[in-house]
């Protein structure tokens, strides 16, 4: 466990010691912040009209108008940023010939998967912090539910952890940071669009694949509904993806 967490420590001081690291930093905080602006003043516009309207108070409500739209947009930007945080954590190594020192000691290969994604994970949680202040200006223009705003909190955090053991085996397949992104960025898309299945293929069909993709189990979280089956999915698709990754980073033994 000690050498799975200092390989965690040092992916995630490599975050910090490179310019993709900050720069990934700080487009999220960048774009998200616009994002939250826009909808805080969509929801200001509709809060001035409800004040002439008392049946529209009733149904003008902080969790529908900012928590949900904001976590939706949240989870597009994960979208196109995970795979960039991911891009590195093996490909990198491979191409400076480090990966061959780590498979030389007796560090196994599951630790060096487990600590780099852990590290990844590091970094994503500092994102998602930045974001924290945010629930407060919720607090102080209305009176979120505290359940709603959790679950989406869980429920973002799932999925772009889902979207960084993606790009991590898209990443242990090419010593390239570029083609680990389009990779990467590429088999997500096509997961997030799988969500769409439901209403574009036969019922028998539609409804498997769209229960593959990762969005398809955001819908109730947004809600505030925690269910089981949605956390044992995103458990699930994450254990698999670091399995698979695994079982790369073994095969190089005996390259």
């Amino acid at each position: 466990m000690r050498v799975t967490l200092a390989i965690a420590r040092r992916e995630l001081h490599q975050y910090f010691d490179t310019p993709m690291g900050w720069l990934c930093l700080c487009g999220f905080v960048l774009v998200t912040g616009v994002f939250f602006a826009l909808i805080l003043t969509d929801y200001s516009v509709q809060a001035t009209q409800a004040g002439m309207n008392p049946y529209m108070t009733d149904q003008l409500s902080v969790n529908d108008w900012v928590i949900q739209p904001f976590f939706t947009n949240l989870a597009i930007i994960f979208l196109l940023i995970c795979p960039a945080l991911s891009m590195r954590l093996l490909a990198e190594d491979r191409r400076q010939r480090s990966m061959e020192m780590l498979l030389s000691s007796p560090i196994g290969s599951g630790q060096i998967v487990v600590g780099k994604y852990l590290g990844a994970l590091g970094f994503l949680v500092v994102m998602m912090a930045s974001t924290l202040h945010y629930s407060l200006i919720m607090y102080w223009l209305g009176d979120p539910d505290p359940g709603v705003l959790a679950a989406n909190y869980a429920g973002s955090f799932l999925l772009a952890a889902s979207f960084l053991a993606v790009g991590m085996l898209a990443s242990a397949f090419t010593e390239s940071q570029v083609v680990a992104l389009v990779i990467s960025f590429g088999g997500l898309l096509t997961l997030w669009v799988l969500s769409w299945a439901d209403s574009l293929a036969p019922a028998s069909w539609g409804q498997i694949l769209a229960d593959v993709s990762m969005l398809s189990h955001q819908e109730e979280l947004s809600k505030g509904l925690l269910h089981t089956k949605d956390v044992a999915y995103y458990i699930s698709f994450i254990g698999f993806f670091l399995f698979a990754t695994w079982q790369r980073v073994e095969s190089w033994r005996w390259q």
